[in-house]
């Protein structure tokens, strides 16, 4: 299998889909055979750009197909694990993007379904492949650092329903289930133990779009090691286009992560270059789902391995709905 290429179809091909199409061309043996999209216009175009040959509107078209391996959901979250078990259904390996789900039922299905089939599910949750990130997890994984807090803050100036690109979203984006996600999984990953507890508040909820924009939560693991996260959609400044920042601070230093740069606590840079064939966290973790399929292995990030993430914003969403009933 590995002289032959593996053809992926991508759904959903806004400014998340793009970034794969991007680390995508950069992937020996993979080739892009169909391309999903809301509008097929705007689907065509971006399909002529990178040379993929199936342009159309309907997931349920390109599953029937023979010349798609794999596939990769850039859609909607409320759309992500009805399209994965879709996707395990019709025999296709399948990387949905963060969040696996906004139901905890939902996720658990994907895992079950993947478990039935052996196929290859995996999640999106980059900061597992961030650079910055798997440098402080090789350190905690030889023993030469061990987290004692993390701060992390995720913020962005996003008053209405605006994409990455800054055009008009279809959907509407949650602090909780997708931003809040990254950092629930990430902290048990990097301190290599289950979350015990976990707390959180939310801000008034957005008239509009009729969820909170400014949240707070705090966590804690089996081994003591605690975190604190705040997340806003309100914040007009500096990090507003920025997304988020880590802070640890362990037994043996300080270290903040910024997407994939990383420095001590005294601000100092800390080479990150060796740590991956790529800075590109995207790339990084589409090279794990094609290696995964390629080598018969569950993969770094998989839908069993993230699920306990999504079992502690279970928890948390009933926390939040029961303060505000």
């Amino acid at each position: 299998m590995n002289n032959t290429p593996l053809r992926i179809a991508l759904a959903g091909a806004g400014a998340f889909g793009i970034k794969h199409l991007d680390a995508l061309r950069l992937i020996d043996g993979v080739q892009v055979s169909a391309l999903i999209g809301r509008e097929l216009d705007k689907t065509r175009e971006v399909a002529a750009r990178y040379g993929i040959g199936h342009a159309g509107t309907e997931l349920s078209e390109v599953l029937t197909r023979d010349d798609v391996d794999a596939v990769i959901l850039c859609t909607p979250t409320q759309m992500h694990a009805s399209q994965a078990l879709a996707c395990l259904s019709a025999g296709k390996h399948v990387q949905v993007e963060i969040p696996l789900c906004d139901l905890l039922a939902d996720g658990q299905a994907v895992v079950q379904a993947q478990h039935a089939t052996g196929l290859v599910a995996m999640c999106g949750h980059t900061r597992r492949f961030n650079p910055s990130h798997q440098w402080l997890h090789r350190k905690i994984k030889a023993g030469q650092f061990n987290i004692q807090q993390m701060d992390v803050q995720t913020y962005f100036f996003r008053r209405t329903n605006m994409n990455a690109l800054g055009q008009p979203r279809s959907w509407t984006d949650h602090l909780l289930w997708h931003h809040a996600a990254h950092t629930v999984d990430l902290f048990a990953y990097q301190a290599g133990s289950p979350i015990v507890r976990a707390h959180a508040m939310q801000g008034p909820l957005h008239p509009a779009l009729g969820i909170a924009m400014d949240m707070s939560i705090q966590l804690q693991t089996a081994n003591g090691a605690i975190c604190t996260l705040s997340l806003s959609f309100n914040n007009d400044g500096p990090m507003s286009g920025q997304g988020t920042f880590f802070r640890y601070i362990g037994d043996t230093g300080t270290y903040i992560a910024r997407y994939d740069d990383l420095v001590n606590g005294k601000e100092e840079p800390i080479d990150v270059t060796q740590v991956d064939v790529s800075l590109n966290g995207i790339e990084l973790q589409d090279r794990e789902f094609v290696a995964a399929i390629r080598e018969g292995r569950e993969p770094n990030a998989s839908v069993a391995q993230v699920l306990p993430c999504y079992q502690v914003l279970h928890g948390l969403s009933q926390q939040l709905e029961h303060l505000g009933a």
